[in-house]
């Protein structure tokens, strides 16, 4: 089908119209960008012809070129046989409108403490321009990094990860957004290589999803790097590890704020005597805590 799409398909709708088909009878499952067929096959070839991905109109009944087709048909081919998140094949994600390079190094860009820094986490930092020292620990690509670094201009951050090739995104990413000198990479097994830092922020996006639901995953998530993803039985493991050592690198009124996923329940039930402020994201209030140093 993919061969006669060579000659048969002309426009971009009519790629479209195949792209949204073809995904649709494979089943493919959708999450790292996107929620449907229509918007993935939209995304998919607007970026793979370098057009502007948020722009069908003047495009659509625009003829294609034999290799723009084959090019296509290729991406598409490869997102059903090979079940790869749209990110990895476009080697771009797009996160509140920053867009950052990735690929399978590191999970795609989906954080909802993205949103909550451009808030610059109102009202519970007071003075966004007085934080000093922000620390984003499993930051992956780096993303949350830069956006810190973005929405608190007199920070510097620590990017931490213990994957030396999550690393190697993060800085890419960082040199794409020219905040060398603010945003330092470190190479570390949660705070084992910060010894006596303290920070007025720390971010956290860990892993945390429980073995059951790791098993269960549709296969575009399992492409992503499973040390990103799994957290112990309970997806509580390394939150665990958070929790005990946040205390001693965080700066007196300094502020911890971590990523849960759908642990609200067990977390509370595991640490019943912390004051745990959950805040509120697109998708609810269930997702990210937020503690006072002196409340840890």
């Amino acid at each position: 089908m993919f061969d006669v799409g060579k000659t048969e398909l002309l426009t971009l709708r009519d790629c479209l119209r195949f792209a949204v088909s073809r995904f649709t009878e494979a089943n493919l499952h959708f999450g790292h960008g996107s929620d449907n067929a229509w918007d993935e096959a939209v995304y998919l070839t607007l970026a793979t012809l370098h057009l502007p991905i948020d722009r069908l109109e003047p495009f659509l009944d625009a003829r294609l070129l034999a290799s723009e087709r084959a090019t296509l048909l290729d991406i598409y081919r490869r997102r059903i046989e090979e079940r790869l998140p749209a990110a990895y094949l476009t080697h771009e994600a797009w996160l509140l409108g920053h867009r950052f390079y990735v690929d399978d190094r590191v999970i795609v860009p989906r954080s909802f403490l993205a949103e909550l820094i451009t808030e610059q986490f109102s009202p519970w930092l007071a003075d966004p321009d007085a934080v000093s020292s922000v620390l984003d620990l499993c930051t992956g690509s780096g993303c949350l990094a830069i956006f810190a670094a973005l929405y608190f201009p007199n920070a510097h951050v620590d990017a931490v990860d213990i994957s030396p090739d999550a690393l190697a995104v993060a800085r890419q990413n960082v040199a794409d957004y020219g905040l060398e000198t603010r945003v330092r990479l470190v190479e570390s097994d949660a705070f084992a290589a910060l010894t006596d830092r303290r920070y007025d922020l720390i971010l956290s996006n860990p892993p945390y999803v429980d073995a059951q639901s790791v098993a269960a995953l549709p296969p575009e998530y399992q492409k992503e790097p499973a040390i990103a993803l799994g957290s112990g039985a309970d997806g509580l493991e390394f939150t665990r590890r958070l929790l005990a050592a946040a205390k001693t690198h965080l700066n007196p009124g300094g502020i911890l704020v971590v990523e849960i996923g759908h642990n609200r329940p067990a977390l509370e039930a595991a640490y019943s005597q912390l004051p745990f402020v959950w805040l509120d994201t697109e998708a609810g209030g269930d997702y990210v805590f937020l503690l006072r140093r002196e409340d840890l």
